[in-house]
């Protein structure tokens, strides 16, 4: 029988240091959802740690995971979760942030290129296949001639959180509809920007 389990993963950097900044809006969204499922994070052997919950009574479990290591080598980790926890890599859902989509949008897709995210193309490979489902998260690209290299490790600018907020109860939101409604739904609810 299948396993109903979902692995959601959001990417990010480990630390104090990082976990403000724009590069981890993918673990932020991840403890959103975490809050609304009431389910705490605990360390787990793969080098991650694991919180687990079911959004829905009685609907799929989902394992939402944060690597221990850094954003670009997060492959290993999501690779030997989603063996541990048997998940397909079709049921594994990657919340990551988007540097091509303007801040305050959110995209969804399955499968396709990494487009130099280095986390993206770790995974891809460490799976096997680029077949996985991505909420992309919009941060904007930097201001002038700033390195997007230095951009994505910038803390969200005051005047942003509140939008923040929002963005990723969003992103939480798309998670959730991915597992219960599938892709072409939740691109038709996100897509477009009207929320």
């Amino acid at each position: 029988m299948a396993s109903d389990n979902w692995l959601v993963v959001g990417l990010g950097n480990p630390g104090p240091k990082y976990e403000a900044t724009r590069h981890n809006v993918g673990q932020m969204a991840l403890d959103v959802l975490a809050t609304r499922m009431s389910a705490k994070f605990s360390p787990h052997k793969t080098n991650s740690r694991v919180a687990e919950g079911r959004p829905v009574p009685g609907g799929p479990k989902l394992i939402l995971a944060k690597s221990n290591g850094f954003m670009n080598t997060s492959g290993g980790p999501v690779s030997a979760l989603a063996k541990y926890f048997g998940v397909d890599p079709e049921r594994v859902i990657v919340l990551h942030d988007e540097l091509d989509l303007p801040f305050d949008s959110l995209k969804l897709k399955q499968g396709g290129g990494h487009g130099g995210h280095n986390g993206l193309r770790d995974i891809a490979k460490a799976l096997g296949t680029p077949e996985f489902l991505r909420v992309r998260i919009g941060i904007g690209r930097p201001p002038g001639q700033q390195d997007p290299a230095d951009f994505v490790l910038k803390p969200f600018a005051s005047g942003e959180r509140e939008t923040l907020a929002v963005l990723l109860e969003d992103a939480a939101d798309a998670s959730e509809m991915l597992v219960t409604d599938g892709l072409t739904a939740t691109q038709q609810r996100f897509h477009g920007g009207a929320r």
